[in-house]
């Protein structure tokens, strides 16, 4: 089945702002410490790179990368946690940062994995939010966009690997 981009969703400018809001208000929660952003790859690239600029406070990465999809439209049922954190993070103000929260069951995962190495605090970021396809309940702290029930592709979300390079987020059409 081949497949096309269909509507733009989220333009490059409403992302742009929505990121600016969110670092400010990750500011503000965490005004005098050090925040360890785990970036989780591949999708949350883009997102990282741009939320973290609007963040002004000291701040540590690392990347951890956790697969459900292949190269589907739809999640495969196997959850994998291919790359791990590599620095510590017990004691310390952990904020995970997601591309898109969907089924919840692929953060639920890593959220429980994630306390278990005991940070001081463990929040969660999530640039897009599919609330109608959640499975399992996972806290999520700061939202940029509740989004329907739709495969979307852009800003660093793909399909097959291809379209993460959009600088906007469209939904993606079988043809």
């Amino acid at each position: 089945m081949r497949h096309e981009l269909g509507r733009t969703l989220l333009t490059a400018e409403q992302i742009a702002a929505r990121v600016a809001e969110l670092g400010a208000a990750i500011t503000a929660d965490y005004r005098g410490k050090t925040l360890f952003l785990a970036c989780v790859l591949r999708g949350s690239a883009v997102f990282w790179a741009d939320l973290c600029r609007h963040i002004a406070l000291p701040t540590v990465t690392d990347f951890c990368a956790v697969h459900s999809y292949g190269d589907g439209t739809d999640p495969s049922g196997v959850i994998l946690l291919s790359q791990d954190l590599t620095l510590p993070t017990t004691g310390r103000e952990v904020l995970v940062v997601e591309d898109i929260v969907d089924t919840g069951r692929t953060l639920s995962l890593l959220r429980a994995h994630l306390l278990t190495r005991q940070p001081a605090s463990l929040r969660i970021c999530a640039l897009l939010d599919k609330v109608e396809r959640r499975q399992v309940p996972v806290p999520l702290d700061y939202v940029g966009f509740t989004i329907p029930n739709e495969f979307v592709v852009g800003y660093g979300l793909d399909f097959a690997q291809e379209y993460r390079n959009l600088p906007y987020i469209a939904t993606l059409k079988a043809i």
